[in-house]
């Protein structure tokens, strides 16, 4: 007879790991498909296969395809509410949104899909909506926009600017010369971005500010 060896399992440190890398795996594999064929389009086996592991995972870590969706769009919205205090100058504000859907167009697909079919999960609230309203008005009471602008088209306007290189990408090649990933794009788009919003705050010389 072999003799018997002793196998001791994996320490729970180390299962822990497993399974936030297998969870990381899955949540950028379905970041992938759900960008390339949308909600209905997406197929659980085919994010699994992407992500190199077992197809009954995605229901044992998320509950589903529908808590795989669920759990992007939550971890997209912590993301975003660490940057998006009111005490973030909206330049900067706006140039982290640019610097993100540049880096990883997927984003970016991901929303159009959601506006096309308006049928799929949805993780935001009409709380957080109200909340992103509530610092943009704090924004405009510091001066950061005109009193006489609507903060609610302003914020579309905002998402629109930073969506739109994506969004438009060939057009946005054919004008700057150069792709979007360039940084060369990067710097001439956004500093115009941040002159366009210098134009929306409030005007605060006067005329004893000028020899």
């Amino acid at each position: 007879m072999e003799p018997r060896t002793n196998r001791r399992a994996p320490e729970p440190s180390t299962r822990v790991r497993d399974a936030e890398r297998t969870k990381a795996k899955l949540l950028d594999a379905a970041l992938t498909e759900f960008a390339a064929h949308g909600y209905q389009g997406a197929r659980v086996g085919a994010i699994a296969e992407r992500a190199g592991v077992n197809k009954q995972l995605v229901s044992y870590y998320f509950g589903g395809k529908e808590g795989l969706y669920r759990a992007l769009q939550r971890g997209w919205l912590e993301h975003e509410r660490d940057h998006a205090e009111s005490g973030v100058p909206p330049e900067e504000l706006m140039r982290w949104y640019l610097r993100k859907n540049l880096s990883d167009v997927r984003t970016v697909r991901l929303v159009l899909w959601q506006a096309l079919a308006e049928g799929g999960p949805q993780e935001e609230t009409q709380a957080d909506v109200e909340a992103e309203q509530e610092r943009m008005r704090e924004r405009q009471d510091r001066g950061d926009f005109a009193p006489d602008l609507d903060t609610a088209a302003v914020q579309l306007a905002m998402m629109g600017m930073v969506f739109a290189p994506a969004v438009f990408r060939t057009t946005a090649r054919r004008l700057f010369g150069v792709d979007i990933d360039d940084p060369d794009f990067e710097t001439r788009y956004g500093d115009t971005l941040s002159r366009i919003l210098a134009r929306l705050a409030v005007d605060t010389t006067t005329e004893g500010d000028h020899p």
